[in-house]
C-alpha cells in the first residue's frame, strides 16, 4: 500500500476502502477439510487475504517493524517541529529572531507529504497511528483517555481515530471458524449471515443460528491481527523505555504498559467469554441486568459464539417510545449497574458508551462487548467507594482525602498543592450545583488532571472509570433531560454503603476469619512459652560492645596536645602547656 513507501495522502484516506483489492468469495461447498487441496486453498485464501488487507500487517518481522515504527516516529518528530516554527508569534519571525529555527524548518518542511506539512502537532499524530495499523489505534485510543496526563488538544484529536479496517470475505471467515473449532460450518450452525453487522480493526461480527434455533452472535479475529499486534508490542514495549526518558512528564512507560496489558488480551476471545460469565455472576440476584450468554462449545480463542440481544440502543428513537415508568426504570437499571460494578464489585466494562448497551423487552438493559474491563483491587474498590459517597454527599475534605489514597505521587510531585487545588475545584462544582448545573464525571476528570500538573498520577482504571461515568451521564440524560444525577447517584451509593456495612455482610466477614483465630487460640500457650523463652534469653545476653567506646577521651587528649604545643610556641606559662601535655596523658589511658 501506499503508506508503506512514501507519506500518506490524507485526500484519498477516505477512500481507503474502496482502493482494497476485492477478494474472490469462494462458495462453501468448495471448501475441501482434509487434503492437499485443502493446504493450497489455505495458501491462496492466504495471499488473496493479505492483498485485502493492510500489508504492512503481514511484514512479521519485528526488524521490518522496528523500521517501519522509527520511521513514522523521526517523521512525527520532523513534523512537530514544524508545526512548533510555524505556532511562533509574529514577531518572534520577524527579521533575525529564531532565525536558526526557521532555516532548519525550511529544509525540513520538503522531507513530509505536502499534504502533512501544515497540519498541527495532535492532527499529524492521529493519521500516522492511523497509518501504522490496528495496534497503533489501540494505543491511541488509551491515550485519548489519558486526559489527566496529556494535553486536551492531543486526547481530543485523538479520539477521532478510525477503529476499522476492510470487511474480510466470508469466506476467509468461514475458514477460520471451520479451523479454530475442528468442524464443517454446517455442523455446527443452522445458518450464518455472510454480510457482517460489524468490521472492527481485531475483529469481525455475524449473525447466526444454532442447531438448536437460537439466534446468536459469532466474533472472529481477522487473520494476521493477532501476529502483528503482538510483534508491535514487543517494538513498543522497547519504544517506551527510550520515551520515558525523552518525555517522563507524560509517562509514556506507564501509558505504553497499560496498553499492552489490554490489548494482549483482546486478540484472545477466551478473555471476553470469561468477562461475560463474571459479569453475569456478579449481577445473578439482578435479573434485570443481562450480558450474553456464551456458548462455550462454539468458542474458542479466534471465534467467539454468545447471545442476540434482540434490542434497541438508548439512542435509538423506538428507546424514547417506552412510556414514563419503564423509561425512568431502564435509566435506574443503567445507573445502578453502573456504579455497582465501580464500587461494589471493583470489576467493570472499560469500554462503555450507548453502542455497548442494549434495552431489552421487560425493560431489562444489557450490556454487550465486554472484551475490555477493569478492575480495582479490594483497597483501591473501598477508596472509591468511600471517595465517591464523600463527593456525592458534598464532603470536601473527605473526598479529597479519599482521592488521595489512590494517587502516586512522583518525587517532584506537590501533593499540598494537589489538594488545595482540588479543594478549590470542589468548592466552584458544589457552586454550580446548587445552580442545577453539575456532572460528576466532569469534576472527576477535572480533579485527576489536576494532578498532572502537580506531578501525581492515578492509574489508568481511574480514567476508565471516569469514561463509564459518562456514559451513565449522558445515557441517562438522553432518556431524561431533567434527571437529577446527584441524587440518584446518591441512591444508589448509600445502597452499596448500606450492604457493604450489613449486619449480615460483616457477619460472613468475620466468620471468614474464625478458623485462623481459633488456629491463634489453640497455639496460644505454644506461643506464649516461646515468647517467654526468647525474652528470657534477650535480657541474658550481654550487652554489645560499643564501637565507639574511647573515641571521646581519645579527641580530649589529642585536644590537649594542640593546645599544649599552641602554648608553647606562644610563650605561655609553664604551668598551662606542661598541665595540657599531662591531661593529654590521663585522657589517654582512661579511654583504655
Amino acid at each position: 500500500m501506499i503508506w508503506i513507501y512514501r507519506e500518506f495522502d490524507l485526500k484519498n484516506h477516505s477512500r481507503m476502502a474502496e482502493s482494497v483489492k476485492p477478494m474472490p468469495i469462494v462458495k462453501p461447498e468448495k471448501i475441501v477439510l482434509s487434503s492437499e487441496a485443502q493446504q493450497q486453498t489455505n495458501r491462496k485464501y492466504d495471499k488473496a487475504m493479505r492483498d485485502a488487507l493492510h500489508p504492512s500487517l503481514f511484514r512479521r518481522s519485528v526488524v521490518y517493524r522496528l523500521w517501519l515504527f522509527y520511521r513514522h516516529l523521526l517523521g512525527l518528530i520532523v513534523g512537530g517541529y514544524l508545526a512548533y516554527v510555524d505556532n511562533l508569534f509574529s514577531y518572534k519571525k520577524s527579521f533575525f529572531r529564531f532565525a536558526f529555527a526557521r532555516v532548519t524548518a525550511f529544509f525540513l518542511r520538503p522531507l513530509l507529504k505536502k499534504e502533512l506539512r501544515r497540519q498541527p502537532f495532535e492532527v499529524q499524530l492521529r493519521w500516522r497511528l492511523e497509518m501504522l495499523g490496528p495496534t497503533y489505534v489501540k494505543l491511541g485510543q488509551i491515550m485519548a483517555i489519558r486526559e489527566d496526563i496529556l494535553p486536551k488538544k492531543i486526547t481530543e484529536e485523538l479520539k477521532r481515530l478510525l477503529d476499522r479496517l476492510p470487511q474480510i470475505p466470508f469466506a476467509i471467515i468461514q475458514q477460520i471458524i471451520e479451523k479454530s473449532l475442528d468442524a464443517r460450518v454446517e455442523e455446527l450452525f443452522w445458518h450464518i449471515d455472510q454480510e457482517p453487522i460489524g468490521s472492527a480493526s481485531i475483529a469481525q461480527t455475524h449473525l447466526a443460528t444454532t442447531k438448536k434455533g437460537e439466534k446468536v452472535v459469532i466474533k472472529v479475529i481477522k487473520p494476521g491481527i493477532r501476529e502483528a499486534i503482538l510483534s508491535d508490542i514487543k517494538l513498543l514495549k522497547i519504544s517506551a523505555v527510550v520515551l520515558e526518558w525523552l518525555i517522563p512528564r507524560y509517562q509514556p512507560q506507564m501509558i505504553i504498559n497499560e496498553f499492552c496489558t489490554y490489548t494482549e488480551k483482546e486478540v484472545d476471545l477466551t478473555y471476553e467469554a470469561d468477562h461475560a460469565e463474571l459479569f453475569a455472576a456478579n449481577f445473578a440476584d439482578q435479573p434485570d441486568v443481562v450480558f450474553p450468554r456464551i456458548y462455550r462449545q462454539l468458542s474458542s480463542q479466534d471465534v467467539l459464539c454468545m447471545e442476540f440481544f434482540d434490542g434497541v440502543k438508548p439512542s435509538d428513537p423506538q428507546a424514547l417510545k417506552l412510556d414514563p415508568k419503564n423509561l425512568q426504570k431502564v435509566v435506574d437499571l443503567g445507573a445502578g449497574a453502573i456504579i455497582k460494578m465501580l464500587f461494589a464489585d471493583g470489576f467493570f466494562h472499560a469500554d462503555l458508551h450507548a453502542g455497548n448497551l442494549i434495552v431489552l423487552p421487560g425493560p431489562k438493559i444489557g450490556f454487550i462487548d465486554v472484551g475490555m474491563v477493569g478492575r480495582f483491587d479490594e483497597k483501591i474498590t473501598l477508596n472509591m467507594l468511600y471517595y465517591f459517597h464523600a463527593l456525592v454527599n458534598g464532603d470536601i475534605d473527605s473526598s479529597v482525602q479519599y482521592l488521595m489514597a489512590m494517587a502516586r505521587v512522583d518525587k517532584r510531585g506537590d501533593p499540598k498543592g494537589f489538594q488545595r487545588a482540588v479543594g478549590d475545584l470542589f468548592r466552584r462544582y458544589m457552586l454550580r450545583a446548587a445552580a442545577g448545573s453539575f456532572s460528576l464525571a466532569q469534576l472527576i476528570l477535572l480533579s485527576v488532571a489536576l494532578g498532572g500538573k502537580h506531578r501525581i498520577f492515578f492509574p489508568v482504571e481511574m480514567t476508565l472509570m471516569i469514561k463509564a461515568l459518562v456514559t451513565f451521564e449522558g445515557v441517562g440524560l438522553l432518556l431524561n433531560p431533567n434527571l437529577d444525577i446527584p441524587e440518584l447517584s446518591r441512591k444508589h451509593i448509600r445502597g452499596i454503603y448500606a450492604e457493604h456495612y450489613s449486619p449480615k455482610k460483616l457477619f460472613k466477614q468475620l466468620m471468614r476469619g474464625v478458623p485462623e483465630l481459633i488456629d491463634v487460640m489453640v497455639r496460644m500457650p505454644e506461643i506464649v512459652a516461646e515468647s517467654t523463652r526468647f525474652f528470657r534469653l534477650f535480657m541474658r545476653a550481654p550487652a554489645p560492645e560499643n564501637p565507639l567506646a574511647g573515641l571521646r577521651s581519645a579527641l580530649m587528649a589529642g585536644a590537649c596536645i594542640i593546645g599544649g604545643v599552641i602554648a608553647f610556641v606562644y610563650g605561655a606559662p609553664p604551668f598551662l602547656w606542661v598541665g595540657l601535655f599531662v591531661s593529654s596523658v590521663v585522657f589517654f589511658f582512661l579511654g583504655k
